[in-house]
């Protein structure tokens, strides 16, 4: 079986996509996968699911989700890799974490981030892409859609974005500033206060010989940043300016790794 949480809640059991039920089991299996090998208190779900505010019968409906959930996981064949035990104070979800999407990624990234740091800039690419290429959409989307709004989504999209950023850092020192040009336009567009992808944004337009483009995105995040958060750009950011005004040795671009 195979769990997947960067996008809708998906599980698959030889290619065959498992029925996982109603909005609350949908919802009691993703708090869980979340949290995978964990002990998940009952109060702390039940906080969960209904935003601090549990109805009377919240327990109950979870104690279903639960037998629900189990009685979905003994109906396949490949049990030996998930089961959902009670463990006081609430439930824990036992899973192999390489079956697991969200562990997946989080093993590439660090992978990439390794071979990255001791200057293997395209291995740390390759591995990066392919956590990327995880994703189908925002965390648990089909939950999202229904207005869930748990921190652990929050922080799982910001992993996300580092893991974009790590990836840029590494694509730009391949050389592939133009290829990925188009990417970080729309994460820039979508994030205009992140400086890291700003920056990252300014330097492949300024080695792709669009000097004014790149000056361009400056003023419009330093416009964000004033405007929104009622700061100036930080001090990275700023020399990075000075440095595309005086076309400094330092960013031009290296030779191209194929």
């Amino acid at each position: 079986m195979r769990f997947r949480l960067l996008g809708s809640l998906e599980i698959e059991d030889d290619g065959v996509q498992v029925d996982l039920g109603g909005a609350v089991q949908r919802a009691v299996l993703g708090y869980l996968l979340l949290h995978a090998n964990q002990v998940v208190p009952t109060s702390r779900m039940l906080s969960a699911l209904w935003d601090g505010q549990p109805p009377s019968t919240a327990r109950k409906m979870v104690q279903n989700a639960v037998s629900a959930i189990r009685r979905m996981l003994a109906a396949h064949d490949d049990t030996a890799g998930a089961a959902l035990v009670t463990h006081p104070p609430g439930y824990q979800l036992r899973v192999d974490p390489d079956l697991v999407d969200m562990h997946q990624f989080r093993r590439l990234v660090k992978a990439g981030r390794a071979e990255t740091s001791v200057g293997n800039s395209l291995p740390g690419k390759r591995h990066l892409r392919e956590a990327l290429g995880l994703w189908r959409g925002r965390a648990l989307a089909d939950l999202v859609e229904r207005g869930t709004s748990w921190s652990e989504l929050a922080a799982i999209e910001d992993e996300r974005l580092l893991a974009y950023e790590d990836c840029f850092d590494a694509e730009l020192m391949c050389g592939r500033h133009r290829e990925i040009t188009p990417e970080l336009e729309v994460l820039t567009e979508a994030e205009p206060v992140r400086e890291r992808l700003c920056m990252q944004f300014m330097l492949a337009l300024y080695r792709s010989g669009r000097q004014v483009d790149a000056l361009n995105v400056y003023r419009r995040t330093r416009d964000a940043l004033v405007d929104g958060l009622g700061i100036e750009p930080g001090r990275e950011l700023q020399e990075l300016q000075h440095r595309i005004l005086e076309h400094h040795a330092s960013i031009q671009a290296p030779l191209l790794v194929a």
